[in-house]
Formats: C-alpha cells, sequence, structure tokens
C-alpha cells in the first residue's frame, strides 16, 4: 500500500465531505460518515453518529470498506481494512418530549481502521487491482 494514495484519499473525503462505509454481517450495511484522519502510514480513524447495523456487523466482522468519490469528476478511492479499536465519543439518550417513544440511544463513535488495501473507484470501467 503507498501512503500517499491513502493521504490522497482522506485529502478527497475531506473535500467531499463524506465517504460511504460498507461492512457485511448477517446482512450487509452500507452508512456514510463525515469526518476521516489519518492516525499513521496505514490507519486511519472514522467518526461518525453511526447506526446500529454499521456497529452490530463491525462486532461480528472486523473488515470494512471505506469510499469517498467525488462524482462531479468520476474519480474516487476504495479503502479495503480492518477495524483495530472502536471509541466512544459521546452520547445521547434520544429522549426528546413528543417524539417516539421507541428511539435508540445513539453514540458518536471513532473507528480506527488499519488499510490493506486501495483501489481506484469510479462509474466509469475500473479495475480491482491496487493503485
Amino acid at each position: 500500500m503507498k501512503l500517499q494514495e491513502l493521504a490522497n484519499a482522506v485529502k478527497m473525503a475531506k473535500k467531499v465531505n463524506y465517504l460511504f462505509v460498507a461492512t457485511t454481517g448477517e446482512w450487509p450495511h452500507l452508512g456514510i460518515a463525515g469526518k476521516i484522519a489519518l492516525v499513521s502510514e496505514e490507519r486511519v480513524a472514522v467518526s461518525e453518529w453511526f447506526c446500529p447495523g454499521t456497529m452490530v456487523n463491525l462486532r461480528s466482522n472486523p473488515r470494512i470498506s471505506l469510499i469517498v468519490w467525488d462524482v462531479s469528476a468520476d474519480t474516487g478511492y476504495q479503502l479495503l481494512g480492518e477495524l483495530e479499536e472502536i471509541k466512544e465519543l459521546a452520547a445521547l439518550d434520544g429522549y426528546a418530549p413528543g417524539i417516539e417513544k421507541n428511539h435508540l440511544p445513539q453514540s458518536r463513535t471513532q473507528l480506527v481502521i488499519h488499510i490493506h488495501r486501495i483501489m481506484e473507484f469510479k462509474r466509469a470501467p475500473h479495475s480491482d487491482a491496487e493503485k
């Protein structure tokens, strides 16, 4: 894996202001996150108020795919990695008077992910070969 490609992917995610978070467990799940940071040469930290499906999947299968895509330029990256650490950053109890009673508590969570492969991602034909 090339460090410069990982740095480019993180920079692009900050520019487009989102990245997709794909996990799988009993059922595949696709989420979206707004914050990503380079932690070390092969690690990123992704922070968001992830929904329960993402967290359930990661607890049973630590493999994850992060996708950043600049739609207008049709260029992007798919980062394949493995969860190393879950950090709870904040909690919201879900209580709000007058709103549905069965609202789930949510946590703002940071996922520390070891990136193993970086591939090109775009709508146009492309390969699954590592960049």
